[in-house]
C-alpha cells in the first residue's frame, strides 16, 4: 500500500497559478501510474492528469490542456501538478492517486488539498 499527502493547495485569483504537490511513502516509487483527481461541491469526483513511472505516458483531461502539466520526480518520492491560467471552473479538491498496475483501478488515495480559484 502507498501513502500519499497533497499540498499546495490554496486561494488564487482567475488567472493565478498554483503548485501541488503528492509525496508518497510506504514502498518504492514504481507504482505504473500516477494520477491527479478532483472534485468539485455536488459534482461527481473526475479524472484530471496521469503519469506513468517513467514520465513517457502523460495524460490529462481536456479542459486542462495547455494550461496543466504534470510531472514526477522519483527520487523524491513525488508527483507534481502545475496547474497555470486558473479558472474559477477550476475549483475543487484534488486528489493525488496511484495504481499499481496495469488493468487495476486507482488503489490508493490521498487526502486531498482544497484549490479555489476567485473571479
Amino acid at each position: 500500500q502507498v501513502q500519499l499527502v497533497e499540498s499546495g493547495g490554496g486561494l488564487v485569483q482567475a488567472g493565478g497559478s498554483l503548485r501541488l504537490s503528492c509525496a508518497a511513502a510506504g514502498r518504492t516509487f514504481s507504482t505504473y501510474l500516477m494520477g491527479w483527481f478532483r472534485q468539485a461541491p455536488g459534482k461527481e469526483r473526475e479524472f484530471v492528469s496521469a503519469i506513468s513511472w517513467s514520465g513517457g505516458k502523460i495524460y490529462y483531461r481536456d479542459s486542462v490542456k495547455g494550461r496543466f502539466t504534470i510531472s514526477r520526480d522519483n527520487a523524491k518520492n513525488t508527483v507534481y501538478l502545475h496547474m497555470n491560467s486558473l479558472k474559477p471552473e477550476d475549483t475543487a479538491v484534488y486528489y493525488c492517486a496511484s495504481k499499481a498496475e496495469p488493468g487495476t483501478d486507482f488503489g490508493s488515495w490521498g487526502q486531498g488539498t482544497q484549490v479555489t480559484v476567485s473571479s
